[in-house]
């Protein structure tokens, strides 16, 4: 008897997670950022319906910041996979002109948390799904797979619910809501290992190639448009990739020659760094743990 691949298990697992909250929830969301989570993500919630479509809708937290690929493969994605996209940028943002170069964590706040509140709110959406996984951060696997979240989008560890044997408790008092992670058991390595079954397009970004690059805080960040302030600086030109996306100068990049799935998936074996050390964010002021307490995904 042939072994089974453990990605059989895990694909059925999401499937089943994904079923059982768009088959309770009374609006959900599924958050789509455009990077490989969200986009296998995407995948597997079109697979747990086929040949329908799932009954919900994608929505994109904005900050005018992501990198200009990442917008390019969101409309390829959105139009490929039939549903419908909500992007919501936080007016009060927009008008104080937060960026991340001047106003530091205030940018991730402003735009990720206060921005996801707001939209969850206006849309009055009971269930958001996201692609988030345990082995990302030691935050993250704090996490339940529904994860209960306060009328004000507050998370606390102590008020999340037993899963044992995957029964989920989905019920929700007023104002309450559930934050939804199908790839909680998933790894990095997981992630790649069924994108290269799946043949699942990705922005170019996670492959490597040559693009310009300066060096801050011993960080290689991409200078993706002319809005990045140099400071005397020239930027070189470096063969690079990125194993996490958000903000693109909050979003270092890894030298390496990894240009395709199989190449990224060795790599990894040898890979002794997190997969969120590039991101700028979780070096700011407060844990990522309070972050997610304010309510940030």
């Amino acid at each position: 008897m042939s072994t089974p691949d453990p990605l059989d298990t895990l694909e059925a697992e999401a499937i089943h997670i994904i079923r059982e909250a768009l088959s309770t929830a009374r609006a959900p969301l599924l958050m789509f950022s455009a990077g490989k989570d969200s986009a296998v993500l995407l995948h597997l919630a079109l697979r747990a319906f086929a040949p329908a479509l799932p009954p919900v809708r994608l929505l994109h937290v904005d900050t005018g910041w992501k990198f200009r690929e990442m917008y390019r493969f969101r409309d390829r994605a959105v139009a490929a996979s039939g549903l419908d996209l909500v992007v919501h940028r936080n007016p009060d943002a927009v008008a104080a002109g937060i960026n991340p170069f001047d106003h530091g964590p205030l940018h991730t706040n402003l735009w990720k948390t206060e921005g996801l509140k707001q939209a969850l709110a206006a849309l009055d959406c009971d269930m958001a799904l996201g692609g988030a996984r345990r082995d990302e951060e030691r935050t993250r696997a704090k996490e339940r797979i529904f994860s209960l979240r306060s009328a004000q989008q507050g998370w606390d560890p102590r008020r999340q619910r037993p899963e044992l044997w995957h029964v989920f408790n989905t019920r929700l008092a007023a104002g309450e809501s559930l934050r939804v992670f199908p790839l909680s058991d998933w790894t990095e390595r997981d992630v790649w290992r069924y994108i290269a079954r799946e043949a699942i397009p990705l922005p170019d970004l996670y492959f490597a190639a040559p693009r310009p690059t300066v060096i801050r805080d011993d960080m290689i960040v991409m200078v993706d448009d002319d809005r990045f302030p140099l400071a005397g600086e020239q930027p070189v030109e470096r063969m690079i990739r990125f194993r996490s996306l958000g903000c693109y100068p909050l979003s270092a990049a890894v030298e390496s020659e990894a240009r395709d799935v199989a190449a990224i998936i060795a790599e990894l074996a040898t890979s002794r760094s997190g997969e969120r050390a590039g991101r700028r964010i979780d070096r700011e002021d407060g844990t990522l743990e309070a972050k997610k307490a304010e309510g940030y995904f």
